[in-house]
């Protein structure tokens, strides 16, 4: 089973472009930046991999229109390797990874409080969940009795 889960961001905006043939299909080359956790001597480290992206179709377009370089997404899909000959006569080998479900990994308010690595806070809080949007209301307690669900 050839079955791939990343979460990362986008490390520059994606090159979009039209295949060519009788049915042109949008293409997205991207790159996702993905962390990597690791000890060494006993310390807990932090460097990250630089994975090849392609995305075709519906995909892909989604991609053109809504992502950029810093976008954190949740990425499924394949691993795919493949071979050309470039222009110098040398063989060269490629892996990519296609992905074919692509998701937002955080909340478009996360998104813009994000600046490479560290969430903004005027007030010194470090946590990004704070401030964040998460789609719900707040019901006060004891309103139990207007609730259809309650």
């Amino acid at each position: 089973m050839n079955v791939v889960v990343l979460v990362g961001r986008l490390t520059r905006d994606p090159d979009i472009r039209q295949s060519q043939g009788d049915t042109p299909t949008v293409v997205a080359r991207y790159t996702l930046a993905v962390d990597r956790r690791f000890n060494r001597n006993g310390n807990a480290d932090q460097t990250a991999d630089f994975i090849s992206m392609v995305s075709f179709g519906r995909t892909a377009e989604f991609i053109e229109k809504y992502v950029h370089k810093g976008t954190k997404l949740v990425v499924r899909g394949r691993i795919q390797t493949g071979s050309y000959t470039n222009k110098d006569g040398q063989k060269v080998y490629t892996t990519d990874v296609v992905g074919e479900d692509v998701e937002f990994a955080e909340s478009k308010k996360a998104a813009e409080g994000y600046d490479g690595g560290n969430y903004g806070s005027s007030s010194g809080d470090s946590s990004p969940m704070n401030d964040v949007d998460d789609g719900f209301i707040n019901v006060p307690d004891g309103i139990n009795e207007e609730l259809p669900f309650a």
